[in-house]
């Protein structure tokens, strides 16, 4: 659970802005009241009727002072916002938590509030707080939901003041807000060999030494309870601060998920769309090869790498598996189409052939670009790819199929290219597919199958 900001509503500048603000917050029955009592004054003037003026001014002030107390009190009251969860999957629900503080020595009136939500998320939500004791507190929630993945702002907070005559409604707006993160829905994926190596998912872990003599030292800075044996006095020296050696360094297996994120790759759009369908995998391959002890990173078309840090962009060997999650998992979030109308940018992040496993999402391939696709096996220890055929995905479901000459074409062409290929149906199911794919690298899959295809 993440805890929001708190704050306190914001105050308006200057002394006339606030009584201009105190006046338009006059409610029906205070401008009423207003207005009698100055027609009240007006008759009792002219008719020299004392008693009738006296109750013309108690009409008149009534409201006014309803206003000014109305208004000195507005600081009085302090607001948080609390998300459980801040990061949650689409289509799943999160709970705000909102809490209001009353800070002041006196009771509050009735309080009103409001909070901004975007509209993917569901109407705006809107509670009535009775009087809140001198230093009391009042906790209200609700839910938001939302079946498209991305950032949304929750915020600020509205805060409506009455009086108890009802003569004036301020409104006040907090300053702090949180952003609520909803990330693509990840699929269970069963636990295949696809690289038909023994040290994949982590198992066979290797070690080994990093210096191969004195000017190979790899220090890093000094932590409590290492061996003072491994202090590295000449990296001391330069930095100014204890260094350690750090010999040893644990040889994860690697594994790059390729998105392609082309608009030209991908026709429809919303949650049932293709591309959604690949971030969605793309998720859920990401998520599975970290449980399984990999050392992952997510590319796309457009070369950009996440995380980021570590060795050519791997999540490094002491980063939690949950912090990569975590940061690609917000990348995907936010995600959209790239302009890019090729896969050469990502080809050219790939080093030669030590890249590990190479699992990729592809769009709709020219032959040109499904050539520069087959060439990424190349750099990569084993490769499966998932292609989404534009055509498939577009077509309703009463459609008479068209010819899937192309489609099978690109297919062959990445699995001659050493891919374990397989063609992804209109609302497949990726643990399907994921079997699928373990099923033609091992050459178990049926001659009568779906997607048969010699493998590789």
């Amino acid at each position: 659970m993440s805890t929001g900001g708190t704050g306190r509503p914001e105050a308006d500048r200057g002394e006339k802005g606030g009584v201009r603000t105190a006046l338009a917050g006059l409610t029906t029955r205070g401008r009423s009241f207003f207005a009698a009592g100055i027609a009240a004054a007006i008759c009792a003037y002219v008719l020299g009727q004392a008693d009738l003026l006296r109750v013309g001014l108690l009409l008149a002030v009534l409201p006014l002072v309803c206003a000014t107390v109305l208004y000195r009190t507005r600081y009085r009251v302090a607001a948080s916002r609390r998300l459980s969860p801040a990061r949650v999957p689409a289509s799943s629900e999160a709970r705000v938590h909102l809490r209001m503080d009353n800070v002041s020595r006196l009771p509050t009136g009735l309080l009103m509030l409001q909070d901004r939500v975007p509209y993917v998320l569901g109407p705006r939500p809107r509670f009535v707080l009775d009087r809140v004791e001198a230093g009391g507190r009042r906790e209200v929630s609700y839910r938001v939901r939302s079946d498209l993945r991305g950032r949304y702002a929750l915020g600020p907070l509205q805060l409506r003041l009455s009086d108890p005559f009802g003569m004036c409604e301020l409104t006040r707006s907090f300053s702090a807000y949180d952003t609520l993160t909803v990330i693509p829905r990840v699929e269970p994926l069963p636990p295949v060999r696809l690289t038909g190596e023994a040290k994949g998912y982590g198992d066979g872990r290797q070690r080994s030494l990093a210096l191969a003599g004195e000017d190979d030292v790899i220090p890093r800075g000094y932590r409590y309870g290492d061996d003072l044996r491994r202090v590295h006095w000449r990296s001391t020296a330069r930095y100014g601060e204890l260094m350690v050696r750090r010999e040893e360094q644990p040889q994860r297996s690697r594994c790059t998920v390729l998105l392609d994120t082309r608009g030209i790759a991908y026709r429809g759009a919303g949650p049932d769309s293709a591309f959604e369908w690949a971030v969605g995998g793309t998720a859920s391959v990401l998520v599975h090869m970290l449980e399984r002890g990999f050392s992952v990173r997510l590319l796309t078309d457009t070369g950009s790498s996440v995380p980021g840090e570590g060795a050519d962009g791997f999540a490094g060997a002491s980063q939690e598996s949950a912090d990569a999650a975590g940061l690609m998992m917000d990348t995907l979030a936010v995600i959209d189409h790239s302009d890019g109308t090729g896969l050469s940018r990502a080809y050219d992040v790939l080093r030669g052939g030590n890249e590990g496993l190479l699992v990729a999402f592809f769009g709709d391939l020219d032959e040109e670009q499904a050539a520069v696709a087959g060439r990424m096996r190349q750099r990569s220890g084993g490769a499966i790819a998932f292609v989404l055929d534009s055509d498939v995905w577009g077509r309703e479901p009463n459609d008479v199929p068209g010819p899937m000459n192309r489609t099978q074409e690109r297919l062959r062409m990445l699995r001659e290219a050493g891919w374990t290929a397989v063609e992804v149906p209109r609302g497949a199911s990726l643990t399907a597919l994921w079997q699928q794919a373990d099923r033609l690298r091992t050459g178990v899959l049926s001659a009568g199958g779906t997607g048969t295809g010699e493998a590789r």
